[in-house]
């Protein structure tokens, strides 16, 4: 049987003290949104709206860097492809092909724009599930 070709996993770094804080805040919140599960995935906590899978906040493990979280957005749609370019704290990945991004953090200051990305993917996934009958 033929192998079938895999992707290259993204490095998995340990993630710094304060990203673990940042992280539990973020979980915290997260956590509280209507429909959201969690699940622990190689030193990461993957958040969950129904059975979709919609971020990944670091617990030890971090993508991308050390002070970084993921999110998944099920669109394409041209304004906010221009709102990811445009923020600072997106990282391109090779995650980007499957619609994957990292945000960086490096304050305090920063939960509020991670905050809103978290939201952007949850509302994203409910619309995903609406569309397909799973919600």
């Amino acid at each position: 049987m033929a192998k079938t070709p895999t992707r290259p996993r993204p490095a998995l770094l340990p993630v710094s003290e304060e990203m673990k804080a940042w992280s539990a805040a973020l979980g915290g919140e997260v956590l509280s949104w209507s429909g959201v599960s969690s699940r622990p995935m190689f030193g990461l906590i993957a958040v969950y709206r129904g059975g979709k899978i919609f971020a990944a906040l670091p617990k030890s493990r971090g993508m991308d860097s050390p002070n970084s979280l993921a999110f998944k957005l099920e669109t394409s749609a041209s304004r906010t492809c221009r709102e990811l370019d445009a923020d600072a704290h997106i990282r391109s990945t090779m995650m980007q092909k499957t619609r994957w991004f990292t945000f960086a953090m490096s304050s305090d200051a920063d939960l509020n724009p991670a905050l809103k990305w978290l939201n952007r993917a949850y509302e994203a996934v409910g619309r995903v599930r609406k569309k397909t009958g799973d919600g």
